[in-house]
């Protein structure tokens, strides 16, 4: 059985592509197919089936693009409720695509329609995709289907639900067996994943907490607590996912490109600027945000899809002509490029300058200054960095002005400086006549 697992680091998202002779399986694949088709092409395979474990809250899969540019068939639980094209895979539902035989568990904690693939090859390796149920170290948050999809349940059901599935769905497989999950550490989908990309069911059986013997309140109680903060796409998500996304080409060419802008006239419009922060604090246009996105470790797609909301439109500003398509395909893993009006380079006409924080000074004399913590309440949980701060998670920064004093001069902090970027040009849009300061990485000399 040859299985290749693709990496989307900024989403810590997983995907793979299983090989059999001349042909292939995807699961769980990313909004750009691009990479499969390579995969393809390089070992002269076809795609004949697309496996989706349910339908996911912190990306846009392209399940349905991929069927209908290969042909391929789409494998779903019925529970799902899917409006495109698609076989129903539930338990006691298996289909051979060559020398592999793939079933399909119910597996439902994550959300009420998950299923897990297990793949056995002639050789009697087991593989199992397990999607957002069983990651390595964790399993599944519970609370996201509250709102959203064809089938909402409440997080104590799911979590009751979850610990069934872990109880008594896999008991059945060897310990040998391969387990392929979802995500990595980083994704919000679970609060204690390991780095380890894959594991065994056997290292899981002895490792992970949810294999434990706890009894059903014991389980349901650890699982709902400390669970991180939802952002504001994820249910927006789950709809496209059940739908099925346009194409990801046709739908990105759709925005504007502002070359050199050097007026503004971008009025009433959020401005996302993906710059680095140093460069965004030279010139910025008005009504801007600082969501960097200058490298795979800026967790840009999220803080996006966490600030902005669902259906709210809004420019992004580039480097270069250069970062345009990337820029682009990085909105679209979130289904977000139908909101973005368009991309803008700027010229050398002088706009905002945002001002520096002389440390020293702040150090000195911490009471002269309103201090922000916008980390998440379970960063903060576990030990505020000043005492005097106000916490205001970043997710909520921009619903929260009246909850910030406006008599001193403010400096925004977070753990480690990429979020305290964007925190302080937030709070720039809601005062008027204070200085906002961003701590930025400095907040490491503060710490206990």
């Amino acid at each position: 059985m040859k299985v290749i697992q693709f990496e989307d680091k900024p989403l810590a998202h997983y995907s793979y592509a299983i090989i059999s002779g001349n042909e292939m399986v995807l699961v769980d694949p990313a909004r750009d197919p691009k990479p499969y088709y390579l995969l393809a092409e390089k070992h002269n395979t076809k795609i004949k089936a697309v496996f989706e474990t349910h339908p996911h809250a912190d990306f846009v899969s392209s399940h349905l693009q991929i069927h209908k540019e290969t042909g391929a068939t789409i494998y779903v639980s019925k529970l799902v409720g899917a409006n495109y094209p698609h076989q129903g895979f539930d338990d006691g539902n298996s289909i051979t695509i060559g020398e592999i035989k793939f079933s399909a568990i119910n597996s439902p904690g994550h959300s009420p329609d998950s299923i897990t693939v297990i793949a056995v090859d002639d050789e009697k390796n087991h593989a199992m995709f397990s999607g957002d149920t069983l990651f390595i170290g964790d399993v599944g948050r519970p609370d996201l289907r509250e709102k959203a999809g064809n089938m909402k349940a409440k997080r104590e059901e799911l979590a009751q639900s979850m610990y069934h599935t872990m109880q008594h769905k896999f008991n059945h497989l060897p310990n040998e067996t391969i387990v392929y999950p979802a995500h990595g550490a980083g994704s919000l989908c679970g609060k204690n994943i390991s780095t380890d990309s894959q594991s065994t069911l056997g290292r899981e059986r002895k490792e992970n907490w949810a294999f434990k013997k706890l009894t059903e309140e014991q389980f349901v109680s650890h699982i709902l607590k400390d669970q991180p903060f939802i952002p504001s796409y994820f249910g927006f998500n789950v709809d496209i996912n059940k739908k099925g996304a346009d194409n990801l080409k046709n739908s990105i060419a759709k925005s504007t490109f502002h070359f050199k802008l050097d007026h503004s006239n971008l009025k009433n419009i959020l401005i996302v600027d993906t710059r680095n922060k140093e460069d965004f604090n030279k010139n910025h246009l008005p009504h801007s945000i600082n969501i960097m996105a200058q490298t795979e470790d800026d967790k840009f797609e999220t803080w996006l899809g966490s600030i902005v909301k669902p259906g709210e439109l809004f420019y992004i500003v580039v480097n270069s002509i250069n970062e345009r398509d990337n820029m682009l395909n990085r909105v679209a893993k979130i289904g977000y490029e139908k909101q973005l009006k368009g991309v803008i380079t700027l010229s050398d006409v002088n706009y905002i300058e945002s001002e520096s924080l002389k440390l020293e000074e702040f150090k000195d004399r911490l009471d002269n200054f309103t201090i922000i913590d916008i980390r998440n309440k379970s960063e903060v949980e576990q030990g505020k960095v000043f005492e005097s701060a106000i916490s205001i998670p970043l997710n909520k920064l921009r619903d929260s002005k009246d909850s910030i004093p406006i008599d001193k001069p403010i400096v925004v902090h977070c753990a480690g400086g990429y979020r305290s970027a964007a925190g302080r040009s937030i709070i720039s849009n809601l005062v008027e006549n204070i200085s906002v300061y961003d701590l930025g990485e400095e907040v490491n000399k503060f710490k206990k």
